[in-house]
C-alpha cells in the first residue's frame, strides 16, 4: 500500500459537486482505499476554462491504496462528467 494525495475539481454547482465526489468516495471504497484525511477546499476560480466552466469546486483526500488499482480507477473517474480534473500524486515513503 501506498500513500497518495490526490485533488478532484468538481463543477461548481452544489448538486453536480455532491454527486460528483459520493461517485468518487464510492469508487475509491469499492478498490480498497484507505482514507486518512479529506478536505472540502471550496470553490476557486480556475487559471483557465475546462469544460466550458470558470469555477471550480475543489476537493482534497489522502489516501493510501495498492499501487495496481491505479489505472483502472483513473479510468473510471475520467468517464464521469462531474469531475472537471483530479490528480494522484505519490507520496515518497
Amino acid at each position: 500500500m501506498r500513500k497518495y494525495e490526490v485533488t478532484f475539481i468538481f463543477r461548481p454547482e452544489n448538486d453536480k459537486f455532491e454527486q460528483g465526489k459520493t461517485f468518487v468516495k464510492d469508487a475509491l471504497a469499492k478498490t480498497g482505499v484507505n482514507f486518512l484525511e479529506e478536505k472540502d477546499l471550496g470553490e476557486k476560480i480556475l487559471a483557465y476554462e475546462i469544460k466550458k466552466q470558470t469555477k471550480g469546486h475543489y476537493y482534497y483526500f489522502l489516501i493510501e491504496m495498492d499501487p495496481a488499482v491505479l489505472n483502472p480507477i483513473s479510468k473510471e473517474i475520467r468517464l464521469n462528467a462531474e469531475i472537471l480534473k483530479f490528480l494522484f500524486v505519490k507520496l515518497d515513503k
